[in-house]
């Protein structure tokens, strides 16, 4: 690999700059597919690539939401008023459909509504669940963090799972068979790809 490197200083750098690459760089990101309910009743479902699970014990999750014009998104405002949201799984299967929630709604329109999207009702949240994705994670929310200027972290406690039988064993989710897609930078999505197969170095986590 060349050793000649193009050095930008992170002080100097504008938001659109950093945004772009960052989103570059860190990939590929997974989807969090989240739907939420806003105090009027309306249902919003939209997609979220700065996420990941932080926890395992209890089981949380956490999304990185950012404002737009100095306002919050519909879901992060949801999320902070009803305190509870559903992360539904990406996949190849249904990325058309995800992808189009991805676009400005007004905030009193419901994506799921507008485009056809079947909803299924929770057990323990009052956000619906997707119902084309082979995998729902109830939440309810637990922490709100601020981060610089513009962005929040919103983790949220995992308290229960819907897993669809065409990917989960009873002990094992299949990623092949849930075939999650993933973003990239700019307007590229990833599927799975090719996969490595390595012997598990570590014990799994356990409670002492």
């Amino acid at each position: 690999m060349s050793h000649e490197f193009t050095t930008l200083a992170a002080s100097s750098m504008d938001t659109a700059t950093a945004y772009r690459l960052l989103c570059g760089i860190v990939v590929p990101r997974p989807i969090a597919w989240i739907t939420s309910v806003s105090e009027a009743g309306i249902v919003n479902a939209a997609p979220f690539s700065s996420y990941n699970y932080v926890a395992h014990s209890p089981p949380m999750l956490a999304v990185n939401i950012g404002s737009r014009g100095g306002a919050l998104k519909d879901t992060a405002r949801n999320i902070e008023k009803g305190r509870e949201f559903v992360v539904n799984v990406a996949t190849v299967g249904n990325m058309e459909t995800m992808h189009k929630t991805s676009a400005e709604f007004a905030p009193d329109v419901s994506e799921a509504e507008a485009l056809g999207i079947e909803l299924l009702p929770s057990h323990q949240v009052k956000p619906p669940r997707i119902a084309m994705s082979p995998v729902q994670m109830e939440c309810k929310l637990s922490q709100v963090v601020r981060l610089g200027r513009l962005n929040t972290l919103y983790i949220g406690e995992v308290v229960a799972f819907h897993l669809s039988s065409e990917v989960y064993d009873g002990r094992h989710v299949d990623s092949v068979k849930m075939q999650p897609v993933a973003r990239l930078g700019g307007p590229y999505y990833a599927a799975l790809g090719e996969i490595f197969l390595r012997p598990v170095l570590q014990t799994p986590p356990t409670e002492k």
